[in-house]
């Protein structure tokens, strides 16, 4: 199993923690976030030979003795799936690949659902999002995506903006699985996707993670969702440090 952590981007919304340190090296309780993971991958028995980080901003801000990094030069002006294929060259055909935003945080037992949920693709989803979202925000509707599945849970469509509660399902966390036996085609998808197109109005270079997700689903992929209740956290902003920090039990 190989790992990826995305961890380019210049967090401006949690700034001033983020003046002298990438957003994944911000603390939360005492911690950077990319420790609390990496605690966690490890805890699954994954080498730090295993797990590489895509780092942009201040990358020489980074702690992660061990940890392959590969870099992102445009990480000013691309978005999260350029970050990720910086690291194209850490993929490894007939290896699960994981791949994870490096803003969030998350219990063991997400890690574990994620690994024992079978698919070409697998993504994490919370389907008690609403509460999380309720603390975080005025408006939870406002910052949600849509997350859309049949009932066995297969994944039909993500990323959208809802029109109403029942249009997210779920929430996705920012974590994937790709199946080792489908790591080729991944790559070979992404290089053949037209680069004059737009993704849900943005270019190429700045599409979302979920629009790759979503392009990918809609090619024909079983795309699963490994479903949980909480036990993870997003950090995006500010707020959402204070709203935390305020809290016995964060997870």
């Amino acid at each position: 199993m190989k790992v990826i952590i995305l961890a380019a981007g210049q967090g401006t919304r949690l700034r001033p923690y983020t003046d002298d340190r990438p957003k994944c090296m911000v603390e939360l309780k005492c911690k950077p976030l990319l420790h609390h993971q990496l605690e966690v991958i490890e805890e699954y028995g994954v080498n730090r030979g295993d797990i590489a980080l895509v780092a942009g901003y201040l990358q020489e801000a980074l702690v992660a003795p061990g940890v392959k990094q590969y870099r992102n030069d445009h990480y000013a002006t691309t978005n999260m799936v350029a970050t990720l294929f910086a690291a194209q060259d850490f993929m490894q055909v007939g290896e699960d690949l994981i791949i994870s935003y490096g803003d969030i945080v998350y219990k063991p037992e997400v890690l574990e659902k994620l690994l024992a949920t079978d698919g070409e693709l697998v993504v994490v989803a919370d389907i008690d999002w609403y509460d999380l979202w309720t603390l975080r925000m005025d408006n939870p509707l406002d910052d949600a995506e849509t997350f859309k599945m049949t009932e066995d849970g297969k994944v039909l469509e993500l990323g959208k903006k809802p029109s109403q509660r029942e249009d997210a399902q779920a929430q996705y966390i920012g974590l994937i699985k790709v199946s080792g036996r489908k790591v080729a085609d991944f790559i070979q998808h992404y290089q053949t996707m037209d680069k004059t197109a737009e993704y849900d109005g943005k270019d190429f270079d700045n599409m979302y993670m979920t629009s790759l997700i979503q392009n990918i689903i809609d090619s024909g992929w079983d795309t699963r969702a490994a479903l949980i209740n909480r036990g993870w956290l997003e950090v995006d902003s500010v707020e959402d440090l204070e709203a935390y920090e305020s809290l016995e039990n964060i997870l």
